[in-house]
């Protein structure tokens, strides 16, 4: 095995296991229902399966802001990009980036990455995967009117908190980094934290902690 397959399978392996198991069982189900070869290991069924399109491919829009956590979008990123449905030519996802402007935007540890749509001109998205970032007021708003036709809006690690200065986890459950717990639950005392819990999937809202 050689060094790119080797982080590859490790990258996989290790974020499938961080974010929710809904990816698994909802978003790596194939039209007949049955889930691809890409979903790893035994997952729980779901009562309302998401299925690809008939033709094209998925929209996931990945929201970042400076500061936005790395591996947070990467690893969902590149389990999303992973997946493959028998018999279909076109990928499962279509992934891309958007933030307010065009702009290079620093994450951490000093990468610099060009958006690739804001979000005035994103595709529509269906699944929209929040990292841990210093999100502003446009981002939120973005969010907050995309979520109405998504069939999934999920934050990761403590992305959690951009998804809760929405409003839109207020009176639903949710989960985020174990060490921001305390922090978390002070702040949004109208969510209803699950300590402990992996992911938590609350209608068409989840999270998943680290």
């Amino acid at each position: 095995m050689n060094r790119r397959e080797l982080l590859k399978r490790t990258a996989t392996l290790g974020v499938a296991a961080g974010i929710p198991s809904l990816l698994a069982g909802k978003l790596f189900t194939g039209t007949d229902g049955v889930q691809t070869k890409s979903a790893i290991g035994k997952t729980k069924p779901v009562s309302n399966p998401l299925t690809p399109p008939a033709e094209g491919s998925i929209p996931v829009a990945f929201p970042i802001s400076e500061h936005a956590v790395i591996i947070d979008f990467c690893g969902p990123w590149e389990v999303f990009q992973d997946v493959e449905i028998h018999g279909r030519k076109d990928p499962a996802f279509h992934l891309y980036t958007v933030a307010e402007t065009k702009e290079p935007i620093i994450a951490s540890g000093g990468m610099k990455i060009i958006p690739e749509y804001t979000f005035q001109t994103a595709p529509v998205p269906k699944l929209i995967v929040i990292p841990a970032q210093k999100a502003n007021d446009a981002m939120l708003e973005w969010i907050r009117t995309s979520t109405k036709s998504t069939d999934v809006t999920m934050s990761v690690c403590t992305g959690a908190y951009v998804l809760a200065r929405t409003g839109l986890l207020s009176g639903k459950s949710a989960t985020t980094f174990h060490r921001a717990y305390e922090d978390f639950a002070v702040e949004f005392p109208d969510i209803h934290l699950k300590r402990g819990a992996r992911f938590v999937e609350d209608g068409n809202l989840a999270s998943s902690g680290g």
